[in-house]
């Protein structure tokens, strides 16, 4: 039997990403790890309802930008007030794609990662 623990982001800039879910998701970080030659940082952020994680690595000294391809993933949240998310989503200029017909919104990451918003239903 297997249970969902985490899903991993890998960005350029720990801190304005820290930031960004902070603002947007309420995400906040549960654990860090460092490693001791400073090569990578790690934070696993948080919903405080759930046991799921968002890994955020952060690779020392990387200086190109991550290919997502055609961004064919995404991480998905569901939103417990839909209309006040959207409209702080709307004013950060965060919103990269609408689906009006079901309902849903996407969300862009600074990195470039879409998260998709889904009314509690």
């Amino acid at each position: 039997m297997f249970s969902f623990n985490h899903f991993n982001f890998n960005v350029m800039d720990l801190d304005r990403s820290l930031a960004f879910y902070k603002e947007a998701l309420g995400l906040e970080p549960v654990r860090r790890m460092e490693a001791p030659d400073g090569s990578f940082t790690i934070v696993f952020l948080g919903d405080k309802m759930t046991g799921f994680m968002l890994e955020l690595t952060y690779l020392a000294g990387r200086e190109a930008a991550y290919d997502l391809g055609e961004c064919e993933y995404h991480l998905a949240m569901l939103a417990e007030d839909y209309q006040a998310a959207y409209a702080r989503h709307k004013e950060m200029g965060v919103i990269c794609y609408e689906n009006t017909a079901m309902g849903i919104y996407f969300i862009q990451d600074p990195d470039g990662y879409w998260i998709e918003i889904i009314p509690k239903r």
